[in-house]
């Protein structure tokens, strides 16, 4: 469990090359974004100097996501940020920024909690899986950021268009069923 506490150390080499010590071997930016997807906190930092690079290398992800088009930042929120390293509300931005994602994480958790308790639906033939479909879906457009959010969230398995996709034929097939 002191592993799951303690971030994960990457170390970059003045090659460039990003070593994980914990596993003893080379890694790429995708890996770390994998790290972090599953709930892992990482730390990069330079072997030779100790500087840690790993806000830099965060960013490296964000952009190489969003410039394969997989666009998660408006062009107006991008432009705001950079307006915000230049002004008096640099200060402001990055608590603004938390805070932000706090209330959508509590969202997401609430959501899910709402479509479990209280629901009359959940006694409903086929709710178990629309609702792991739900949380596939919301994991999905939030990249994973949101894991953990259902304390009984089974780990996935394979891709998510595809977990989806077997979730809504099985709903579909329990449906006809309730219909003869």
């Amino acid at each position: 469990m002191a592993a799951a506490e303690k971030p994960l150390l990457i170390k970059r080499y003045a090659s460039r090359r990003l070593y994980n010590t914990e596993t003893s071997d080379y890694v790429t930016l995708e890996d770390i974004a994998t790290f972090i997807r599953e709930g892992r906190e990482v730390q990069i930092v330079d072997l030779k100097s100790g500087d840690d690079l790993t806000r830099q290398y965060l960013l490296q992800i964000i952009a190489e996501h969003e410039s394969r088009g997989e666009s998660v930042l408006p062009v107006d929120v991008l432009t705001d940020l950079v307006r915000s390293y230049t002004s008096q509300a640099a200060s402001v931005v990055p608590e603004f920024l938390q805070a932000s994602f706090e209330m959508l994480r509590e969202g997401q958790s609430k959501a899910m909690e709402n479509m479990t308790s209280m629901n009359p639906m959940a006694s409903m033939p086929g709710f178990d899986a629309m609702r792991a479909q739900q949380e596939a879906f919301f994991k999905a457009m939030t990249g994973g950021m949101m894991s953990g959010a259902s304390s009984d969230e089974k780990p996935e398995s394979g891709d998510d268009l595809s977990d989806i996709k077997d979730q809504l034929a099985s709903l579909q097939e329990k449906l006809s069923k309730m219909g003869k």
